[in-house]
């Protein structure tokens, strides 16, 4: 075992040498962390310039926090050598070419994977960059799908989109933490109204090259023509872990699923796909409901608040808070941690709201909220909510 170590580990801090050297690193990722300290998830490491010359950046992301450090070059190639002994069990780089991964598992086997990748170029070198992204700009998709231009540089009319993407793989970052995915061999993921699929090429490309996991991307789309364009696209780029097929939530059977992704579904097919990845125990429910039409017929305001609801525009709001309050609960009492919030700001799209599940494993005090379900449906004299009646459907004996 140690043989294999010094062998596979050897080559690889070769090729690490090799690519600072002839100037085609891009960037390295430390992950699937397993030493003492509290809140330490990743550390990504990237070649900058500053006044005494080049250095490794060193940028550890805690659970609540960043901190940087930056090394020479020598002592920064020690310190990724150490910190891979002795704290994380995956050390992921990527050059101008090729990504290359020395992982080890549960059981101690150590493995050197190298793969092609789509032309990358050197990420940019100074140290007063724009904020820290989750991807970056030189990412090869984003040429593809057009986001950015042939020099790498982001289309001003696709500025809102970009800001979309990061802020998607940051709430998937945090929902990830929450889980143990991390520590899966696979992870399934299947994105549900992938349309042109720019959150699905950002998902498959930040689980893979970001944190080094490997993982089975699936956008599912009615559209043929779309599905046909990204299908493309990503055998293009080499993604083997990704692909599209034609569906909907009703439609689509998959394998299995640990992230069962839904944005924008409407109206009821929010409640399917809540259902669908509850049914397959998914580790990360994330949806972005539009349309909120099943309740609004059924609700009869109270008295007190008729004068305040007499508005459609006021009583449109009422249904949708309450209808995603509803699944909201029943996503807790089926054993997820659930957050209601804003997805991005009102000024970059009107469908900003995401409900984000991640499945726990304490104690549920599932009589308690399916009461609170229940006041809730009477106080506005609700007779049947979509989620809940399939929920029902499947408990109820054959």
């Amino acid at each position: 075992m140690a043989q294999e170590l010094h062998n596979q580990g050897e080559l690889f801090f070769s090729l690490l040498e090799n690519c600072l050297t002839g100037n085609t690193f891009v960037k390295l990722v430390l992950g699937k962390y397993h030493g003492p300290e509290t809140g330490l998830h990743r550390i990504f490491v990237r070649l900058i310039t500053i006044n005494d010359g080049e250095r490794l950046s060193f940028l550890s992301r805690y659970q609540t926090r960043d901190v940087t450090k930056n090394l020479p070059i020598a002592e920064g190639l020690v310190t990724i050598r150490d910190l891979f002994a002795t704290s994380f069990n995956n050390v992921h780089l990527q050059t101008v070419t090729e990504d290359i991964q020395l992982a080890v598992n549960k059981k101690g086997k150590y493995t050197l994977q190298r793969g092609k990748a789509a032309p990358r170029s050197v990420s940019p070198q100074g140290h007063d960059r724009e904020k820290e992204r989750f991807l970056e700009l030189a990412t090869p998709f984003l040429k593809e799908l057009g986001v950015t231009n042939a020099q790498q540089q982001l289309i001003p009319a696709m500025a809102r989109k970009w800001k979309q993407i990061n802020k998607f793989i940051e709430v998937l970052d945090h929902a990830l933490t929450a889980s143990k995915l991390k520590e899966k061999d696979l992870v399934q993921v299947v994105d549900f109204g992938s349309g042109k699929g720019y959150l699905t090429f950002a998902l498959e490309e930040y689980l893979r090259a970001s944190l080094g996991l490997k993982a089975r991307v699936t956008g599912v789309e009615l559209r043929e023509d779309l599905v046909s364009l990204c299908a493309k696209a990503a055998q293009k780029l080499h993604l083997d872990g990704l692909s599209f097929a034609q569906g909907d939530i009703r439609s689509y059977k998959p394998e299995g699923i640990d992230i069962m992704i839904a944005l924008h579904a409407c109206d009821m097919a929010t409640d399917y796909a809540i259902h669908l990845g509850i049914r397959a125990k998914a580790a990360i429910i994330m949806c972005a409901p539009c349309c909120h039409k099943q309740l609004r017929p059924q609700m009869r305001s109270p008295e007190l608040l008729r004068p305040m609801l007499k508005h459609g525009v006021h009583l449109g709001q009422e249904a949708e808070m309450v209808t995603d309050s509803l699944r909201a609960l029943l996503l807790e009492a089926s054993g997820y941690e659930t957050q209601i919030f804003e997805f991005v700001s009102l000024e970059h799209t009107s469908k900003n709201k995401m409900i984000l599940a991640v499945r726990g494993s304490g104690l549920v005090k599932r009589e308690e909220l399916l009461a609170q379900i229940q006041e809730l449906k009477d106080f506005y004299q609700i007779r049947e909510h979509c989620l809940e009646s399939l929920l029902q459907a499947e408990e109820e004996p054959a």
